[in-house]
C-alpha cells in the first residue's frame, strides 16, 4: 500500500508543472514581432500555445498615429487569431491582445511590428 501511494505522490509531483503551465501564450505572429514590413498588412494573425475560448479573447491594433486601425472582430479558430487591419502609414504598429485558453487561463500582451512605407 505505501509503494501505490509513493507511486501516486510521484505521479502528481511530476503532472503538477504541466498543469500550471497550461496556459495561452503567444508563440509567433505575422508580421513577425518587431519587424519591420516594406507596406501595412491586410491583418495581424497571431498564434498561441494553447487553443483559445473565442468568446473571451480578443486583439486590438494601433497605427502609428495612435488610433485604433482594427477591422472587424478577430477570427479564433483553435489557437490563432487574425484581425484585419487598415492601412496608418508608415511607422510603428502596436497589437495588444488577451486571451484565454479553453481551460479557462488568461494570458494578455503586447508587441509592435513597424512598416517602412514607400
Amino acid at each position: 500500500m505505501r509503494l501505490l501511494i509513493a507511486v501516486i505522490t510521484a505521479a502528481v509531483v511530476m503532472l503538477a508543472p504541466a498543469v500550471a503551465d497550461a496556459h495561452a501564450h503567444l508563440d509567433h505572429a505575422s508580421p513577425p514581432v518587431g519587424a519591420t514590413v516594406p507596406t501595412a498588412p491586410p491583418d495581424v494573425t497571431i498564434w498561441f500555445t494553447q487553443k483559445l475560448e473565442a468568446a473571451f479573447s480578443g486583439v486590438d491594433v494601433s497605427g502609428p498615429s495612435g488610433v485604433s486601425v482594427t477591422a472587424g472582430k478577430p477570427q479564433i479558430s483553435g489557437n490563432t487569431m487574425k484581425i484585419g487591419i487598415k492601412a496608418d502609414g508608415p511607422g510603428a504598429y502596436h497589437v495588444r491582445w488577451h486571451a484565454v485558453s479553453v481551460d479557462t487561463h488568461k494570458t494578455e500582451g503586447n508587441f509592435t511590428f513597424s512598416v517602412r512605407g514607400q
